[in-house]
């Protein structure tokens, strides 16, 4: 609960999206009033059940849009923007979504005089070869110049059960014997839980945690890329065999799939540039206990959440028994 005896009011850029709804349910349960900041408010009334009646509100805002980030914060206690994207459609660029509309939101806060807590990405770099990197970096920068309290949660990649890792190769593995590896599939990572993403924003929230900051977020295990489906395939009972796929073939395919129109691409050119370097927590985090732990959270481990969710995935369902299919 909070600290006052009138619930605070929390505004959530992005509050509808894969981590948003667990944010979302973090501070609800507090005792948090949430204002949900949404470009679709009539498609997020699957967050209202997450708290009591009238506790969360979803209202109309685009960060491409000055006026409508603005009304979203006005009267707001601390802003959250959660917003990203993983790939460029249409009107959502990597520079207009992650870069401008970070400028604005904080921004929007500074002019308010309002506490700000940012979601960026482990990697996040604005030299970087990858647009996906570099607009998280300036992001970041921008940040800390307009907002220097804010405070900036960098996860590594995120798993749960809406996921966008897991779940697209574990669907992949009903329809192929054979699963990609990207660059023979070395990158390592450090899968952090969705609920413990949301544990940490919500402690920026409470204040529990230094403001100021930036928080580099991972699991309690470090896996290669191969690891992490030989992981996914022992979880959902399947053999598949792993194929190699050099960097340059990578590369030409994520082009390729990108110029499809209409559909969400499986695989981009930017992702590819972006999973050659590794995803993992820094020293430098580490030493100065800007983590989970350093939050006091205990970070969960892949083998007690996976099996949660990608049962639907095994051959019979949670009924499966025996054989790997």
């Amino acid at each position: 609960m909070t600290h006052s005896n009138v619930p605070k009011l929390i505004t959530v850029f992005g509050g509808s999206g894969f981590v948003g709804r667990h944010v979302v349910r973090a501070l609800a349960q507090r005792g948090y009033n949430v204002r949900v900041a949404v470009r679709r408010p009539d498609l997020a009334g699957f967050l209202q059940p997450l708290g009591n009646v009238g506790q969360i509100v979803a209202v109309q805002a685009n960060l491409r849009n000055r006026a409508s980030v603005v009304r979203a914060v006005r009267g707001s206690d601390h802003v959250i923007n959660l917003v990203g994207i993983l790939f460029e459609t249409g009107p959502n660029r990597f520079d207009t979504v992650q870069d401008l509309g970070a400028r604005t939101v904080a921004e929007a806060c500074r002019d308010a005089d309002i506490k700000l807590t940012h979601m960026s990405a482990i990697g996040a770099d604005s030299q970087g070869d990858s647009d996906y990197a570099r607009t998280k970096g300036l992001a970041e920068e921008a940040v800390r110049y307009t907002v220097p309290d804010a405070t900036i949660i960098r996860p590594s990649i995120i798993f749960g059960p809406e996921d966008g890792f897991f779940n697209k190769f574990a669907e992949m593995s009903r329809f192929s014997m054979f699963l990609p590896l990207i660059g023979g599939g070395q990158t390592q990572f450090q899968p952090v839980y969705v609920n413990d993403v949301a544990e940490a924003v919500a402690r920026s929230v409470d204040g529990s945690i230094e403001s100021g900051k930036s928080w580099e977020l991972g699991g309690p295990e470090v896996l290669t890329f191969r690891e992490c489906l030989e992981l996914m395939l022992s979880v959902i009972a399947r053999k598949r065999t792993l194929v190699t796929i050099p960097w340059f073939a990578a590369k030409w395919l994520g082009s390729l799939l990108s110029a499809i129109p209409l559909i969400e691409p499986a695989l981009t050119r930017d992702q590819v540039i972006l999973l050659q370097d590794d995803n993992v927590v820094s020293e430098d985090a580490q030493t100065e206990h800007r983590t989970l732990a350093g939050m006091g959270i205990e970070a969960t481990t892949l083998e007690a959440i996976l099996p949660s969710y990608l049962v639907r995935f095994r051959p019979a369902g949670q009924f499966t028994r025996g054989m790997m299919a």
